[in-house]
């Protein structure tokens, strides 16, 4: 069974950073690709990046290249996300989630449908 719990959201001025992570209570964290998804109010939710079973591949959308990055700690389950130089757009409800995968150094296509989410958390910056 997996758990997923995000935190680190809050209210931050542009430009400034922010670290979320989301931790899996379960014990086979190991065996999921992990997302990162925001959804906007009024807006679709949308990908934000993914990192693979072992780590060492990442994949993010064009609007967050170069200031986000997403990491891992198997040893933890937990995932992270390290969001710098924010922009109000960033604006959002993010949610981790997670994907059973077979391949460990490979990740999920963009629009692949992820198996377990968490609950979610704010993040909002301002001008």
């Amino acid at each position: 069974q997996v758990q997923l719990v995000e935190s680190g959201g809050g209210l931050v001025q542009a430009g400034d950073s922010l670290r979320l992570s989301c931790v899996d209570s379960g014990r086979t964290f190991s065996n999921y690709a992990m997302g990162w998804f925001r959804q906007a109010p009024e807006k679709e939710r949308e990908f934000v990046t993914a990192i693979s079973r072992s780590g060492g591949t990442t994949n993010y959308a064009d609007s967050v290249k170069g200031r986000f990055t997403i990491s891992r700690e198997n040893i933890k389950n937990t995932v992270y996300l390290q969001m710098n130089s924010l922009k109000p757009e960033d604006t959002a409800v993010y949610y981790c989630a997670a994907k059973a995968w077979f391949m460990r150094t490979s990740v999920p296509p963009a629009g692949a449908v992820y198996d377990y989410w968490g609950q979610g958390t704010q993040v909002t910056v301002s001008s």
